[in-house]
């Protein structure tokens, strides 16, 4: 099958969700992940107080809403002084958009506005072949903990980014995420 021809730049269009796109975020969830879980996940993150602030990208090709990507608020368990902390989940692209770098880019985008907005680390429970071509490895090595344990056969999914040089050679905890996320069956990978 050939691979789908890459979005162009002026075709997609990355912005912040508003709360007049709640109903466009869920549809794209539904349609990545072909369920209602994420979509679920999400709209209880968006109302979550513990999850804020949270930063919500929809990515539009022309007018056609095709991904969205969710961080949300978390601390370090054990150090307080690591500053703000963001969980990314979920991230979906409708599926004729995959594979054309709309999740790559709603990836970089959020990973920018975060740094830029003070957040040190960014956490994620991905695919372990995906998230590193994003700068993110694995966080257990490193000290860093997920909010519920993960099975040793996916224990490279559990991964973090630096958002500045200094926060993960200098600390490590473990991770504690918005109330709505603070299940076990969110951290299945």
């Amino acid at each position: 099958m050939p691979r789908p021809e890459p979005l162009s730049g002026g075709r997609l269009r990355l912005g912040e969700a508003q709360p007049t796109d709640t109903d466009a975020v869920l549809t794209v969830e539904r349609a990545a992940f072909g369920r209602d879980d994420e979509a679920d996940l999400v709209r209880e993150l968006l109302s979550d107080l513990s999850a804020r602030p949270l930063l919500s990208l929809l990515a539009r090709e022309d007018d056609r809403p095709v991904g969205h990507i969710l961080f949300s608020a978390a601390r370090l368990d054990g150090a307080p002084d690591a500053g703000p902390i963001a969980i990314l989940a979920p991230l979906a692209v409708v599926p004729d958009a995959q594979r054309r770098g709309v999740g790559g880019a709603l990836v970089e985008r959020g990973l920018q506005q975060l740094g830029d907005s003070g957040v040190g680390l960014v956490f994620v429970l991905g695919h372990p072949s995906y998230y590193p071509r994003h700068g993110f490895r694995p966080a257990g090595p490193l000290g860093f903990d997920p909010p519920f344990t993960i099975p040793d056969e996916a224990a490279d999914a559990w991964m973090v980014q630096g958002l500045r040089a200094d926060v993960v050679d200098t600390h490590a905890g473990t991770v504690v995420c918005a109330d709505s996320m603070n299940r076990p069956e969110h951290w299945r990978e």
